[in-house]
């Protein structure tokens, strides 16, 4: 069996509707691409309080960041005065769709980019799963018991210490 081509197995764009149009992202570059892995790594690690590569978070690599994440959508959404929230959130939506999917794009879009609607409330959780059982769970099982032990059928009696 032989390969298909690349590029017809992959949709290598976004499509991302503002104030009534739709505005193209076109796939990264692999260089693009690798500087925005290696940035949002980067960030995900101070988020976390660890030691960054202050080289990988200075202002020259994020530099021009949006425009060569967005590439031609980005002087498009320029020319048609775009806000710059509806940019920032296609420019982050460009970045989450590069560093992991088109499926986390999507969440990150839907979300508006408020991280309390990306991860669901326990009420909507439990609405997938199907809600909070009734069934009482069964008692341990580790095989301890807190009936005094016996011996030979009796009861002992407690020690003293």
């Amino acid at each position: 069996m032989a390969f298909k081509a690349l590029d017809e197995l992959l949709d290598d764009s976004l499509h991302l509707p503002v104030a009534g149009r739709t505005y193209t992202v076109p796939a990264p570059s692999a260089e693009v691409g690798l500087r925005t892995q290696a940035l949002i790594n980067a960030a995900a690690v101070a988020a976390d309080g660890g030691r960054v590569d202050e080289q990988v978070l200075s202002d020259a690599a994020e530099r021009d960041l949006y425009r060569d994440v967005l590439g031609a959508a980005h002087d498009q959404m320029v020319s048609d005065g775009v806000s710059w929230p509806a940019l920032k959130h296609c420019a982050i939506t460009a970045m989450v769709w590069i560093a992991q999917d088109k499926t986390a794009a999507e969440r990150f879009w839907e979300s508006a980019g408020d991280p309390n609607r990306l991860a669901p409330n326990r009420q909507a959780r439990r609405s997938r799963s199907g809600g909070a059982s009734s069934t009482k769970s069964p008692g341990s099982t580790s095989g301890t018991s807190t009936r005094p032990a016996t011996t030979r059928g009796k009861p002992q009696g407690k020690r003293r210490r």
